[in-house]
């Protein structure tokens, strides 16, 4: 320690006091230098750390570890059972990118700004199917797949001969082995994890230029024009889960009612896809004792927040016997898929399961958005009712029956477990017309043509065992249309606005001869809405 400047002068007698002052102000002066050289090394230091920090190269190495911080990859690593071995052990397949691909995978948020319309390929399906049924249900994929315009797999458990190879049909993938996962459900099987991989397996698969992901089964059959339609409305740089639950309460119940019905048909956007990849082998581990697939779905999609989009559209048909109550009123929405098509009665009268579903197709390629969709008119004169299923009937009232009454499905069917009760449905039902006096006529679609921008069907009076009775017990009342034996429907498409505006049909009744009845059926026009029943 130095003692003070008087001090020191103080001590040293034997010097001279100018040498002493002297001494003392060099002391100062050296004070001085080495402060001002501390302050300019904490200034030069304090320069170089701020230019480090705010430099370009640590900024984004900043931002990429707080995306990497808040990603379900490293949420699904931060949880406690994210310790389990299965995941590690699979490594993913090096990404493959096409020279060709455009990038849209790796920035869709910013393609979605430029509004670019959905294509067909644009979507990739995954499609459950078995060894054992797949000579049968082969027939049903051909009736809607377009090799040339689609892309898909079949997903078998098992190899199938080589001579069974179609091309006109999905490429066949063999599902990876799930006997490493537990499954203890007493009364599932275990494939329902092999196919609640489906969608993981198609996604490391990494095709390029994918935005959605359409989950089904080989006995589903699609609309792939209103599919394409309906996924149009949504965003696909967004996590998305769109669906609907099955008609069946119980098995609503079960599973959940906010659960999408894999036979119906699941689509997921290509965010969720990838998010789900990441941890779907660990989710499914914590959910040993659930029954299937969509349920194992559902609840992985669950843990990462997403809820279920419904578009009343698809169809899981968890529905046995005469379809025809569902079909004759199919709700306001373009028709996606149907479910367990060999489980109930052919659909037109006189006609095989396959042929019946061939028209079908045949109808629906027709004019996609307007099939099945209903349009109610009335004869004012001879107080009939007329309700046009576009593709599939049309049902002749003998009596003025309001559409409140018309949209709610004839319950000709019963539920997937059997039962036969209201209560078991959830949308709504009615009974049958007890009196045949209330029983429509039914002319069911024989043939279906182009006629320029419209769709001709023709459709034929269909033979009842209540004929007869209606003769004798409604007399003095004729049956309606007594000799008319067919209809023909003109029919035009709706327009492209079409989820933005009510979309009811309108029909109208043309000049009829002894066996022969017209019916123009096409949009409503503005205003024609409110008026529609005005004739009554």
């Amino acid at each position: 320690m130095m003692l003070p400047c008087h001090n020191n002068l103080a001590v040293t007698n034997e010097r001279s006091p100018r040498v002493a002052r002297s001494r003392c102000r060099r002391l100062r002066q050296s004070r001085t230098v080495t402060a001002v050289v501390a302050v300019a090394a904490l200034l030069i230091s304090t320069t170089a750390w701020l230019s480090l920090v705010f430099s370009g190269t640590t900024t984004r190495c900043w931002r990429r570890f707080k995306d990497w911080e808040g990603s379900p990859l490293s949420l699904s690593r931060s949880l406690p059972w994210s310790s389990s071995p299965i995941s590690r052990s699979i490594p993913a397949p090096p990404r493959f990118q096409s020279p060709l691909a455009s990038p849209r995978n790796r920035s869709l948020s910013e393609r979605a700004n430029e509004k670019q319309e959905l294509l067909l390929n644009d979507i990739v399906f995954g499609i459950a199917g078995s060894l054992h049924l797949w000579k049968q249900r082969k027939e049903l994929l051909r009736l809607w797949w377009r090799p040339l315009e689609m892309r898909g797999h079949v997903w078998l458990e098992e190899q199938v001969p080589p001579e069974e190879a179609d091309d006109s049909l999905p490429p066949l993938m063999v599902s990876e082995d799930i006997s490493r996962f537990r499954y203890t459900n007493p009364t599932g099987h275990p494939s329902g994890l092999r196919i609640s991989r489906i969608l993981t397996e198609s996604f490391r698969l990494r095709l390029p230029d994918v935005r959605w992901f359409v989950l089904g089964d080989d006995d589903t059959v699609f609309n792939v024009d209103n599919l394409v339609a309906v996924l149009s409305k949504y965003d696909p740089s967004e996590m998305m889960y769109i669906g609907t639950p099955s008609e069946s309460h119980s098995a609503n119940a079960y599973f959940s009612h906010s659960m999408a019905f894999g036979g119906g048909g699941i689509a997921i956007s290509y965010p969720l896809a990838e998010a789900l990849s990441n941890f779907h082998d660990d989710c499914i581990e914590r959910y040993p004792k659930l029954y299937g697939s969509d349920d194992r779905l559902h609840a992985c999609i669950t843990e990462l927040g997403v809820p279920l989009t419904r578009e009343h559209g698809f169809h899981q048909w968890d529905i046995r016997g005469n379809a025809y109550g569902l079909l004759s009123s199919h709700p306001i929405a373009p028709l996606v898929s149907i479910h367990h098509v060999e489980y109930v009665d052919p659909f037109y009268p006189g006609l095989t399961s396959l042929d019946s579903l061939k028209l079908f197709a045949k109808a629906m390629r027709m004019e996609p958005r307007s099939f099945l969709q209903r349009s109610i008119c009335y004869d004012r004169v001879r107080r009939l009712t007329f309700s046009v299923s576009i593709g599939y009937v049309v049902q002749v009232f003998p009596n003025i029956v309001l559409p409140r009454e018309l949209e709610r499905s004839e319950q000709t069917y019963i539920a997937w477990n059997k039962l036969r009760h209201r209560h078991e449905f959830d949308h709504d039902t009615r009974d049958s017309y007890k009196s045949v006096c209330k029983k429509p006529v039914m002319f069911f679609l024989k043939d279906v043509m182009k006629d320029g921008n419209a769709t001709s069907g023709s459709y034929g009076r269909a033979k009842s065992k209540d004929d007869l009775k209606r003769k004798v017990f409604c007399f003095p009342s004729s049956p309606p249309l007594q000799y008319v034996q067919k209809i023909q429907v003109l029919g035009y498409p709706l327009g492209k606005n079409w989820h933005l505006v009510p979309r009811r049909l309108c029909c109208k009744v043309n000049n009829t001869g002894d066996e022969l009845l017209r019916l123009t059926v096409g949009q409503c026009e503005k205003g024609a809405l409110s008026s529609f029943t005005d004739s009554l």
